[in-house]
């Protein structure tokens, strides 16, 4: 498994790429496509619009929400194209890290002029030293 800073950088890169190929203002799914078959191409798992099911006071609910990409099954990228992040989007991240109990996700938003200002590294927890299990162990299908 690769480390998951090594994982971060590599979609960081692939990201400001395809921002400076393509370009802002196209939809999320644009992004998300061309990103997920980057990274596949770079040999990463890679999986988009994966359900997460969750577990309340007794309570199953299937597909509660979808993670945009999930790369090595552990690092969550939640991509958006608006014209600038606001707070909501950090907290909708910051819960599906921590309904999944992953320590580290992507918030990148493809709508700015440039990437630098869309790129957000959240952690939940997060210790460099802390070994992640692979999301499908942690959450039950």
């Amino acid at each position: 498994m690769e480390d998951i800073d090594r994982i971060t950088s590599d979609v960081i890169e692939l990201a400001i790429r395809i921002h400076r190929d393509l370009g802002p203002g196209l939809l999320e799914s644009v992004y998300e496509m061309v990103l997920a078959g980057k990274l596949a191409g770079r040999g990463y798992p890679v999986s988009r619009q994966y359900p997460v099911d969750i577990e309340f006071d007794g309570m199953r609910f299937d597909a509660a929400f979808r993670i945009d990409l999930l790369v090595d099954r552990r690092l969550i990228v939640e991509i958006k194209s608006v014209e600038r992040l606001n707070g909501a989007h950090a907290k909708q991240l910051l819960t599906y890290l921590r309904l999944t109990k992953q320590p580290v996700g992507l918030l990148i938003n493809f709508g700015g002029e440039t990437l630098k200002e869309g790129v957000r590294r959240l952690v939940n927890n997060y210790s460099h030293s802390a070994s992640s299990a692979p999301l499908r162990e942690i959450i039950k299908e």
